[in-house]
């Protein structure tokens, strides 16, 4: 088979919206240079499109124009590496996932235990947020729900009583298991977001704080306009 009809036999057999490297063709294709031509030649057709250096897509056509591919394949070589999970979606990439806002942002944020600078690919920002507990495929929710509960006041479009309101709905549906883990997880962020989980918590009055409770200095105030509202024990957790 020709490099070039192998090419095309192996991208025809991706998913619209998959993005490739050419690390996805195999030793067959023994030429890089033969590769990135006949790629760049698919490019200019209009059979795939190019995200950025060395990464292409093949778009969903659609009556308004050509998709971009999700934001997890635009990002997913920053979330594995060698088979091991190192990153996950969060912030604005997961807000409206969890239903606490409408939008979608062009921001795509990662998780990561180690952050590298900010950049662009294609129309997106990569940004990356620390994460300082261990990253498993299990803990991935969890950890998504403590980072937007960290950083509730830049949820767009939205306020901090409908998040708290939505939170709580969200916290609920958790088991016993997991709320004892985001307790647990919750200890290695700052203090602001564990009082919040508390007295979030504390309204399901389904498991007991008293340990992250314990982690909070008693004189600290935590300013959450709007929180106060919502959280009947927001005063025990020092939110005003």
């Amino acid at each position: 088979m020709k490099t070039t009809d192998y090419i095309a036999y192996i991208i025809d057999r991706f998913p619209k919206g998959f993005v490739f490297t050419y690390a996805d063709f195999n030793s067959e294709v023994s030429q890089k240079q033969a590769l990135i031509k006949a790629l760049n030649r698919m490019v200019i057709s209009g059979k795939i499109a190019k995200l950025s250096k060395g990464k292409y897509y093949k778009p969903e056509t659609t009556p308004f124009g050509d998709l971009l591919p999700n934001q997890k394949q635009v990002v997913k070589d920053l979330l594995e590496e060698k088979g091991k999970i190192n990153g996950y979606l969060t912030g604005y990439s997961i807000y409206n996932q969890l239903g606490l806002t409408t939008q979608v942002s062009n921001t795509i944020q990662i998780g990561k235990n180690e952050i590298r600078p900010s950049f662009k690919r294609d129309r997106y920002t990569i940004d990356f947020i620390k994460q300082k507990n261990n990253i498993t495929k299990d803990n991935i929710p969890l950890l998504q729900i403590l980072d937007a509960i960290r950083y509730i006041k830049k949820i767009p479009d939205t306020t901090i009583t409908n998040s708290c309101i939505r939170f709580i709905a969200i916290l609920r549906q958790l088991n016993e298991k997991d709320l004892l883990l985001i307790m647990r997880l919750a200890n290695k962020y700052p203090p602001a977001t564990r009082a919040l989980l508390g007295a979030m918590l504390d309204e399901l009055k389904s498991t007991k704080t008293e340990t992250l409770f314990n982690t909070l200095n008693p004189i600290t105030k935590y300013k959450l306009a709007g929180a106060f509202s919502v959280l009947s024990t927001a005063e025990k957790w020092n939110i005003v």
